[in-house]
């Protein structure tokens, strides 16, 4: 993609709000490819889980208005949500949060792989860091989406006090947050291999 954009003059512009800051064992999901995209969107986790705030990173001669207000806006130029952005940044890095996201992350894939060994309705396990895709099939040789399955694995969970997101109708997808400790990271995932084996 990369090389696509540069050759037709195009910008290459990366969603970083589910995947920056470390959710993926990296700061940025992008340097997992080795690839730098030209603009990146950040949200949701800038504000440390509490705070509004969302920011672009763009290369210094996409900046044109750094200058001048373009307009007012509800939600810009508040500084209490900025210097929050900035001690997330901050802690994330100093407390090793990308690394500690990185080995979790290890230990959470190696779970559900073993899962898929065990479940011949676990048609694939993907996933970097703390950010773990289960996809869940009616049978491995079709492959076909066991979308029912998936609810009934996520109202299981959900029973149990586990939430997580449904992507594509049968991918479990499974992010839970930088600090959590392997013990609760444990417990979340024997909900989830329960159910699964289960359903």
């Amino acid at each position: 993609m990369r090389e696509a954009c540069d050759r037709h003059g195009t910008l290459l512009i990366f969603d970083e709000i589910p995947t920056g800051l470390g959710k993926t064992g990296k700061f940025f999901a992008h340097e997992h490819d080795g690839v730098t995209p030209d603009i990146v969107g950040l949200g949701k986790s800038l504000g440390g889980g509490i705070l509004p705030i969302a920011a672009v990173i763009a290369r210094r001669d996409l900046d044109v208005t750094g200058g001048f207000a373009i307009g007012h806006y509800t939600h810009e130029k508040n500084p209490v949500t900025t210097r929050a952005a900035l001690t997330t940044i901050d802690i994330i890095l100093e407390d090793g949060l990308v690394e500690r996201s990185a080995e979790l992350g290890r230990h959470m894939l190696g779970r559900m792989q073993d899962l898929m060994a065990r479940s011949p309705h676990v048609g694939d396990v993907r996933g970097r860091g703390l950010m773990v895709g289960v996809e869940l099939v009616e049978d491995r040789a079709s492959r076909q989406p066991a979308r029912d399955l998936a609810e009934r694995v996520f109202y299981a969970c959900l029973e149990q006090g586990l939430s997580f997101k449904v992507s594509q109708g049968n991918v479990l997808t499974l992010s839970p947050p930088l600090v959590i400790s392997k013990t609760d990271l444990d417990r979340a995932l024997d909900i989830v291999e329960t159910a699964v084996l289960a359903a």
